[in-house]
């Protein structure tokens, strides 16, 4: 373990061995960092917040300061981050509101510089948050999705995994997963092929979630009966099913196509 003379850390704090922190971090009471994390310069780290193994915290990011929510009244809450994450400049990561509420972050994940994850939102694995991203509260953004530059996600909306969403985008309704996203408000324009291919997607399941796409989107019917005629098809990918039940599970509605 490694802290720079001019950091301050609370004795109530629980650091694991190979952790290192820079000059100017404070670290409060209630803070748990996982093996071989190296916290920079200038970072706050405060709450009932847990780090995982092998993090990178740069320079000026506020990790689990209180939540901003006017309900909020001091309850006991928690922001607990994974493995492998790499959390960039001036980041901002709150945790839950009201009473035991809970933001999650998952493992592998890259926030780069002035993400800000709000209150309650769930964030999976190995996903990427560019520069300026913003996730109101309760968003839920699943496995492997991309969030471009400037992005503003309104509370309560579902980002599906290996999604990719276009810098700037405004989102106020759920990204379906398997998508490419974009706009103001964001439309879907397509799947996410390349993200499809990388991660090993047979080719015949991304013909069927191509066609799935085209009777959802582009066929003119009602997503309802789109649904419907998926889920009579005696053949269907794991990622169609997938796809099905996202759709059928939306709470703020799907976003729809650009065309």
């Amino acid at each position: 373990m490694q802290i720079h003379p001019q950091a301050i850390v609370s004795p109530k704090a629980k650091l694991a061995s190979g952790v290192t922190v820079g000059p100017f971090s404070v670290i409060s009471d209630g803070v748990t960092v996982g093996e071989n994390t190296k916290i920079g310069s200038h970072c706050v780290l405060e709450g009932n917040t847990t780090i995982g193994k092998s993090c990178e915290i740069f320079t000026g990011a506020v990790v689990g300061s209180r939540p901003q929510d006017l309900k909020f009244k001091g309850e006991k809450v928690f922001l607990e981050i994974g493995d492998n994450n790499i959390i960039r400049e001036y980041c901002t990561l709150n945790p839950g509101t009201g009473e035991l509420g809970r933001t999650t972050i998952g493992d592998n994940n890259l926030l780069m510089a002035y993400s800000h994850v709000a209150h309650d939102c769930i964030v999976g694995n190995n996903c990427v948050l560019a520069n300026n991203s913003t996730l109101a509260g309760h968003v839920v953004i699943e496995d492997r999705a991309v969030i471009g530059g400037i992005v503003a996600i309104h509370q309560f909306v579902r980002v599906g995994k290996l999604s990719i969403t276009g810098g700037c985008s405004k989102v106020v309704q759920d990204i379906p997963p398997f998508s490419t996203c974009d706009g103001h408000p964001a439309r879907v324009y397509g799947l996410n092929l390349i993200g499809l291919r990388r991660t090993g997607v047979l080719r015949e399941s991304i013909k069927q979630i191509d066609r799935a796409f085209k009777l959802v989107f582009n066929s003119g019917i009602s997503v309802k009966h789109a649904i419907e005629k998926l889920e009579k098809e005696s053949e269907k990918s794991e990622e169609v099913a997938y796809l099905i039940n996202f759709i059928k599970s939306s709470g703020r509605g799907l976003t729809r196509s650009c065309r």
